[in-house]
């Protein structure tokens, strides 16, 4: 019989690694995340495991061992889209925290847990400080089973690699989730360590196909399986990313970021009918477009067919360089997304944030139904010290009153809070793909 394996979730998100551990049979045992919004996400999704609070106040001597530990830690700093500040900035240096939780447990626990790692972060970290922070990275864990270990820095990082040692191995890989079977273009570094064992390599590379079947997708210029159309029909995104271009493109989207602004917008030909019997409906060429029908849920039906004009293209942010990209969509950002580009013939929308959870793997439902109606004192009191954590955090001077709280319990849903959450979190097909293997391989030793 299999040994159920379980989970420990650092700076825990949208709650994608506990939700991929769980599909893969593995235990969710406890999540640290200070974000509000996200803890009400997870605590309502994923009711059993224990919320730890800040990294910063866990002692791992003292909470439950567990054999995997997971952490994507913050990658502002890493990012190129970021100050660029490195492990030493306020945001990403959180992954020392991490390094020592693991510490304190292997500690307590003589050596036996945690006994797999798998860290997430942006490619960026390849680069930043010229390289040095990804050294310091490859070091510092390595180090939690070797204390004097030291690594050199090669002139360039590769976007795959692994280190071997007496009874441990680490391996790292850039995956794209554009080849796991979801429309979105993102690249991030997933990292194993397997500190009693050499299976890294194993878990991350000796896998002869992808988790849910994208063998149409993993070769370049090939169509991705689960192509965006299944959810918008012959949907166009535009991916305003806040630089120096836009980038047009059908069918997938680029990578969900955290800035709160800029998410892609997507547009399509909205369904054009004159009252008739005909599946394709009618669309014809005229001057003047007849009396709009507002009757079903097409307020753009009326009695005589849609105008057609003349293909017109406009955008704002002091018209940036436009490019076309066939089947494929450039990074989604939630920041600025209150302005869109404009486009006539077809309507121009920005990417809902279910939308954007969809882009990620979730399910429909992971962020619905937050609200607690009739939340008890015991409610009230976690709530408080979440916020009141929050607000330390973020420097505020004034902490939220018990009434704000409760106006907040009932509905604790923002569009800028999803966006944000999709933008930092994970793509959840990734994360089972490891997964899967880590509990394949974990269960030959």
């Amino acid at each position: 019989m299999n040994k159920e394996l379980t989970l420990g979730s650092l700076f825990d998100g949208s709650g994608g690694f506990p939700l991929a551990a769980l599909i893969c049979e593995i235990k969710p045992i406890w999540s640290s995340e200070v974000e509000p919004f996200r803890i009400r996400v997870t605590q309502k999704n994923l009711p059993e495991v224990r919320y730890l609070g800040d990294i910063k106040d866990i002692d791992g001597s003292e909470i439950e061992p567990v054999d995997i530990i997971s952490f994507g830690s913050p990658c502002q700093d890493l990012s190129i889209a970021g100050k660029r500040a490195g492990l030493e900035g306020e945001k990403s240096n959180l992954f020392y925290e991490a390094i020592r939780v693991i510490k304190e447990m292997r500690c307590k626990s003589n050596g036996k847990y945690p006994r797999y790692l798998l860290w997430e972060n942006v490619p960026g970290a390849f680069s930043s400080n010229k390289g040095e922070d990804f050294r310091c990275v490859l070091e510092e864990i390595t180090r939690i089973k070797d204390s004097k270990a030291k690594l050199s820095q090669p002139s360039r990082w590769q976007s795959a690699g692994e280190i071997l040692g007496d009874n441990f191995s680490l391996a790292w890989r850039v995956f794209d989730s554009k080849y796991f079977g979801v429309p979105q273009r993102r690249r991030r570094i997933f990292l194993v360590a397997d500190l009693d064992g050499g299976s890294s390599r194993e878990i991350l590379f000796e896998q002869k196909s992808l988790s849910r079947d994208t063998s149409e997708g993993c070769e370049k210029g090939k169509r991705n399986t689960r192509a965006i159309k299944e959810s918008f029909n012959k949907t166009i995104c535009l991916n305003d990313q806040g630089g120096q271009r836009m980038d047009i493109s059908e069918e997938l989207s680029g990578t969900l970021r955290a800035k709160a602004g800029n998410p892609p917008f997507v547009y399509d030909i909205r369904q054009t009918s004159e009252k008739t019997k005909n599946e394709r409906h009618n669309i014809y060429k005229c001057d003047v477009s007849r009396t709009i029908d507002t009757s079903g849920n097409t307020p753009t039906r009326n009695q005589g067919g849609v105008a057609i004009v003349e293909d017109t293209y406009s955008m704002s942010k002091n018209s940036y360089f436009t490019k076309a990209d066939k089947n494929i969509s450039s990074p989604l950002l939630a920041t600025d997304y209150k302005e869109p580009p404009v486009v006539n013939q077809k309507i121009v929308r920005r990417l809902i944030p279910k939308e954007c959870g969809r882009l990620q793997g979730f399910p429909d439902y992971w962020c619905d139904n937050l609200g607690i109606e009739n939340p008890t004192y015991k409610d009230l009191e976690f709530w408080r010290e979440v916020f009141d954590k929050d607000a330390k955090i973020k420097g505020l001077k004034k902490k939220k009153t018990d009434k704000q709280i409760l106006k907040w319990l009932k509905n604790p849903h923002s569009d800028s809070a999803e966006y944000k959450m999709w933008g930092n979190g994970i793509a959840l097909p990734c994360a089972i793909y490891i997964f899967k293997s880590l509990v394949n391989t974990a269960n030959k030793t």
